[in-house]
C-alpha cells in the first residue's frame, strides 16, 4: 500500500512541477506581427505572423490614444492626453539590421518588440511624456553607450576600436567622458 501512495505522490509532484517550471518562451524571431490570413504568413510559436521582410513601421503604430474615451461608466475612467513630439524606432537583429522608425505626436503609440535595440528622441519644442509597459518581471535598462564605453572595468580600447572601426584615440576619448545612470 505504501508503494501505491508513493507512486501517486510522485505522479502528482511530477505533474505539478510542469506548472512550477513554466516560463515565457524565447522568441524564434525578432517580432511577430499577427495576421489572420494563413496563406501569406509564417507560423511561429503557434501563431501566424506577417513575413518579417514585409513588416513596416505602421505595423507597430497606433494613432489616437489622445482621443478621450467614454467616462460615463461605473469606474469613471478617462484618458489623459500626452504632449510632445518623439522620433522613435528600433533595429532588428543581424544580419538585416533593419530600421523601423516613426514620428509620434500626442496620443500616438509605438510598440518596441522585446529585446530590440530601440530609441526615442524628443524632436519637439516642449517636454514629451512617454509611457513604457514592459513584459518582464525585471526588464532592466541598458543604455548602449554607457554599457559599451562606460563599463567597469573598461572594455579594452583595441576591442572597441576594431568593433566600431574607430581610431583607438577616439575610443579612449569616449571612454573618458562622464557616463551617468539615466534610469
Amino acid at each position: 500500500m505504501k508503494g501505491v501512495q508513493f507512486l501517486v505522490a510522485f505522479v502528482l509532484l511530477a505533474l505539478a512541477s510542469k506548472f512550477v517550471s513554466a516560463s515565457d518562451p524565447s522568441p524564434l524571431q525578432d517580432f511577430c506581427v499577427a495576421i489572420n490570413d494563413t496563406k501569406d504568413g509564417v507560423f511561429v510559436n503557434g501563431k501566424f505572423c506577417k513575413d518579417p521582410k514585409l513588416a513596416t513601421a505602421e505595423d507597430f503604430f497606433l494613432p489616437g490614444l489622445n482621443i478621450p474615451g467614454n467616462t460615463s461608466n461605473q469606474v469613471g475612467s478617462m484618458v489623459t492626453p500626452a504632449n510632445g513630439t518623439l522620433s522613435v524606432g528600433f533595429v532588428t537583429s543581424n544580419t538585416d539590421n533593419r530600421l523601423f522608425t516613426k514620428v509620434l505626436y500626442p496620443g500616438d503609440v509605438f510598440v518596441f518588440p522585446e529585446g530590440m535595440i530601440h530609441f526615442q528622441f524628443n524632436i519637439g519644442s516642449t517636454n514629451a511624456v512617454a509611457f513604457a509597459a514592459l513584459s518582464s518581471q525585471n526588464p532592466g535598462v541598458i543604455t548602449i553607450a554607457n554599457a559599451v564605453f562606460g563599463s567597469d572595468p573598461a572594455i579594452n580600447p583595441d576591442v572597441l576600436a576594431k568593433a566600431f572601426q574607430l581610431d583607438q584615440n577616439i575610443v579612449k576619448q569616449l571612454q573618458s567622458r562622464f557616463w551617468w545612470d539615466n534610469n
